[in-house]
């Protein structure tokens, strides 16, 4: 049996012998033309990404977990949607250098991924560009959010042998997605008609005074409730936060830790804590907190073992090392060459769009502290394959400091010591090669010449 989606059998608590049907889908198919990308199976929310193996010919088969129903297929520039339950066998085929034209889903429960894909075209036609979409006055934007949530509604009604069960569940899914663009218009028109006055309706947002914050079914389907659910309880902590004073992050999971649905309690704070852990000033004290109110035994072994890492690289200890990563200068370097100075490391990709946005506040600080006892490394985490696209990348953009190109991408073990799961990340380690900051200011924040300067950089 292929390798499984997310961790391995055990999480899915079960057999890898059982018959697919009692807990397994099969996706396959193939890919024409394809791109010179990883093809990957994702989550909505991003928390996990599998790389799937595809021979020479474009032809691809894995076995899914069912614990989740949709994914998201990506070959580095296509999205597929994907719905799937237990004994689904979905066939993908496209030509990735036509892929609106030409996806073509069949198999077993197929019918409902097309419906999804055709949502997403619908989507894309419907809002277009959303920053004009947002610069609308008020009476407009509801015209449009109306228009857009019966148009959708009309295409799910109309879509051929979807099930009755999943019709009633996206039918609130649909009415979800408005209700999360009600709630954001507010904050994105004040940003792009660049008044702060601005202010909706007395009864814009009386709508989302009626959602119900504790459907455990629509919990688990919706992303756009399950967002809805999220942005409530972290209002809810900012409150707590404010009128005792504590951090954020602490008070968001005291907050969730209150929740009566033990899914609903255990899914956001499992998803706070693998993003956030590693960001929290006081990790021992975020794990204490997610541990007394966790009780998922698979969620809290992940954030466990994610935990021990974290502490693995607390301040003051020796930073993990990389070794004789190629240098675009030629030959290689590695972290103990740079002993004796502060390094101050970038990791990045030449795709990740927030890491190229540093790059001019990253020159600027270069600049700042040329001729100080500092080396600012950027290590790209670009595939193998991207080698030549980073080379050019680096001089066209005259990228300045020492640049190296990672042994084996998010592999490398010196990305995997760092538990890094999102770029850009910024380290920064003293002359002696010990952990100043794991998770240090950007560039572009004002606090990290604060920081250097507060050291005697």
């Amino acid at each position: 049996m292929k390798k499984l989606l997310i961790v391995a059998c055990a999480v899915a608590l079960m057999n890898c012998n059982e018959n697919p049907k009692s807990g397994y889908a099969i996706i396959s198919g193939k890919i024409s033309n394809k791109i010179p990308n990883e093809l990957s199976i994702n989550s909505y929310d991003q928390s996990f990404k599998e790389v799937l193996a595809v021979s020479a010919d474009g032809t691809f088969s894995d076995t899914l977990s069912t614990n989740r129903s949709n994914y998201v297929l990506f070959d580095g520039k296509n999205p597929v949607f994907l719905y799937v339950e237990p004994g689904f066998d979905l066939n993908i085929n496209y030509n990735a250098q036509d892929f609106a034209n030409t996806l073509n889903i069949t198999g077993n429960g197929a019918e409902i991924s097309n419906y999804l894909s055709e949502k997403r075209k619908e989507e894309q036609e419907l809002l277009g560009n959303l920053r004009t979409i947002y610069a609308l006055d008020e009476a407009e934007y509801l015209d449009k959010l109306n228009s857009f949530k019966a148009k959708q509604e009309s295409l799910l009604h109309n879509a051929n042998n979807i099930p009755e069960n999943f019709i009633k569940k996206e039918e609130r899914n649909i009415h979800y997605n408005y209700l999360r663009m009600l709630g954001v218009y507010e904050m994105a028109h004040i940003q792009l008609a660049q008044d702060a006055n601005f202010r909706v309706s007395e009864d814009f947002l009386k709508e989302l005074n009626e959602i119900d914050y504790s459907n455990e079914e629509d919990f688990e389907f919706s992303h756009h409730y399950k967002a809805l659910v999220s942005e409530y309880y972290k209002k809810k902590a900012d409150n707590l936060s404010k009128t005792e004073g504590m951090p954020f992050d602490l008070a968001l999971l005291k907050t969730l830790g209150e929740i009566p649905n033990k899914a609903i309690k255990n899914g956001l704070l499992f998803d706070f804590a693998n993003f956030h852990l590693v960001k929290s000033e006081n990790v021992k004290e975020f794990y204490k907190l997610y541990s007394e109110y966790s009780t998922d035994e698979e969620n809290n072994k992940l954030i466990a073992d994610k935990y021990k890492k974290l502490t693995a690289i607390e301040i003051g200890k020796a930073s993990p090392k990389f070794v004789d990563y190629k240098n675009h200068k030629g030959g290689t370097t590695s972290l103990d060459d740079l002993r004796g100075k502060y390094v101050y490391i970038d990791v990045w990709a030449t795709w990740c769009g927030p890491c190229v946005r540093e790059i001019p506040a990253l020159k600027k600080v270069e600049a700042q502290f040329h001729d100080n006892n500092i080396e600012f490394v950027s290590i790209s985490i670009d595939k193998a394959s991207d080698f030549t696209k980073w080379q050019n990348m680096v001089a066209e953009r005259e990228l300045q400091g020492i640049q190296l190109f990672a042994d084996n991408d998010w592999n490398s073990s010196f990305v995997k010591d760092y538990g890094i799961n999102g770029i850009p990340r910024f380290i920064l380690l003293d002359p002696n090669g010990n952990i100043v900051n794991p998770d240090a200011p950007r560039p572009s924040d004002p606090n990290l010449v604060k920081v250097l300067s507060e050291l005697g950089v």
